[in-house]
């Protein structure tokens, strides 16, 4: 398979001055030859002032990160890549193409994560070319095909991977953002390998439930946080409880049977796990009554 190769061209400046020196010649040359009665030499000299004028359609500028792909009659005969003023046969054909790095945003997709659950997606890619011969002779048109990939690598990625992760050691798209985006750029570079692009980046820019089930997926996230919260709580209390019960017998500040060891424990979880402000009762008698 034909791959880019480089094309050195003639030094544009120096074509120039040859050309003008050429075209002095001949001017010369036409001057002295309007009086002679043979009409061939003048004719000779309007031919090659043509012939200038034709090699002139030959220049070709090459600006920094751009290139131009040089074709003759349909045989690719390489890429200009270097920046500066050339001159190439009048007769090739010079395709210019963007070297620069550039961004490409899809739009929200609607999909469904692994689990089945509907959400929008989106992301940004930030890719360059890199083999002008695959990116103009592989595919039809680049960009389009860049567009189409990306948007097929991240509906591919979308259904990969869940939403959340319901285990701790799980891979999510909301909650992994380096291994969901290195695997989206893995995938897209893929996909794009033969249209001589380079992906040098790749995120996700937009992710949340579709509007049908955003509000029963936030009230999932909140019970799970809530849940979360009260397990760090109880945890808390625990600790706590065990640590005044045995601060308590260390010091014989009371001495409590099992039974109401076991009233003091609820009352201290009482307080300690309420989500709002306990009221206390003041016993007047005794500790038993």
């Amino acid at each position: 398979m034909t791959v880019e190769k480089e094309l050195r061209g003639v030094s544009g400046w120096g074509m120039v001055a040859g050309l003008l020196v050429a075209a002095i010649a001949v001017v010369w040359a036409f001057v002295r030859l309007t009086h002679e009665s043979n009409p061939f030499p003048a004719l000779a000299c309007v031919l090659f002032w043509v012939l200038e004028a034709a090699c002139t359609a030959g220049f070709a500028v090459v600006n920094p990160n751009e290139a131009r792909v040089v074709t003759l009659f349909g045989v690719y005969k390489g890429t200009l890549r270097e920046p500066g003023f050339w001159w190439v046969s009048p007769l090739t054909t010079r395709r210019l193409l963007s070297l620069r790095i550039r961004n490409f945003e899809s739009g929200k997709l609607k999909v469904n994560d692994r689990d089945a659950n509907p959400i929008e997606i989106a992301a940004v890619v930030v890719w360059r070319l890199v083999d002008t011969f695959e990116a103009k002779f592989n595919v039809d048109d680049y960009e389009n095909f860049m567009h189409v990939q990306t948007e097929a690598a991240l509906r591919n990625l979308a259904t990969t991977y869940p939403y959340d992760a319901h285990e701790d050691q799980g891979i999510s798209l909301r909650l992994s953002a380096g291994e969901v985006a290195e695997r989206l750029k893995h995938e897209i570079q893929e996909r794009l390998s033969k249209a001589g692009i380079e992906v040098i980046e790749a995120r996700i820019s937009h992710l949340a439930y579709a509007p049908e089930i955003a509000g029963v997926m936030l009230r999932r996230q909140q019970a799970t946080a809530v849940i979360a919260a009260r397990q760090k709580i109880v945890e808390g209390a625990v600790g706590m409880v065990e640590m005044a019960l045995l601060e308590l017998g260390r010091k014989n500040v009371v001495q409590l049977d099992e039974e109401r060891k076991a009233a003091m424990v609820s009352n201290l979880m009482v307080v300690l796990c309420s989500d709002r402000g306990v009221e206390p009762v003041v016993n007047a008698g005794t500790l038993y009554s």
